[in-house]
């Protein structure tokens, strides 16, 4: 009585086990589905907010207008371009191989601006200058008062998934502070005076209100 008892409740019970056990692989399956559908979206999404970049670089060289940007990391004017402005003149001119973007660190508002800049560098030896440079821009915090010390610098630099490995050497090594210091000297001898400032087909400096119509009037003169 007791052996048949033992019988019965295995087979009730075995049932449920490969029920549930389907259930759970279909769940599986389910998730490995969506990981495949939608990451690459989400990935390819986050590339195409920087059309070809390469380094400091966006767009077709071959483009017919050259736009050229001066800013400083710590300069709230280039915070403001960069969440609002930016995003527009990529949208539709950079993604549309209508215009070749480059940037340039003019770090001429003190020592955080200057570690910045060579941080950022950093991130584009990396080939991720433009998603390290929005993380900055979110980051301001007023003029050397800490925002871009070396330890925020570092803690930015691993929010932007920065390989820690080839970001620490550059940065702590200072690899490009010449860089930033020739960047400033360039600058400087080309009339910048102050950020953002920008030079479309070489002509400029022009502000950030005057750079759409200066793209326009270059684009007209392409044709």
């Amino acid at each position: 009585m007791g052996k048949r008892t033992r019988n019965r409740v295995q087979s009730n019970t075995q049932p449920g086990n490969r029920r549930n056990l389907t259930i759970a692989l279909v769940t599986v399956l389910a998730i490995v589905v969506v990981a495949i559908l939608i990451v690459p979206n989400l990935l390819n999404s986050t590339k195409g907010i920087w059309p070809n970049a390469n380094g400091m670089q966006l767009g077709d060289p071959n483009a017919p207008v050259k736009v050229e940007d001066f800013s400083d990391f710590q300069c709230p004017f280039c915070g403001d371009y960069a969440r609002t402005r930016q995003p527009e003149i990529i949208e539709k001119y950079v993604a549309t191989g209508k215009v070749f973007y480059t940037f340039t660190p003019f770090s001429f508002l003190g020592p955080e601006s200057v570690r910045a800049a060579e941080a950022a560098y950093c991130a584009s030896a990396q080939n991720k200058f433009w998603e390290f440079s929005d993380i900055l821009y979110n980051n301001q915090a007023g003029e050397n008062k800490g925002a871009f010390s070396d330890t925020n610098l570092i803690l930015l630099a691993e929010r932007a998934r920065l390989k820690m490995t080839e970001f620490r050497p550059c940065f702590d090594q200072a690899e490009y502070r010449q860089q930033v210091e020739d960047d400033y000297v360039a600058a400087q001898g080309r009339g910048v005076t102050g950020t953002p400032y920008f030079f479309v087909n070489g002509e400029g400096p022009v502000d950030m209100n005057g750079l759409d119509a200066a793209i326009a009037k270059a684009l007209e003169g392409s044709n």
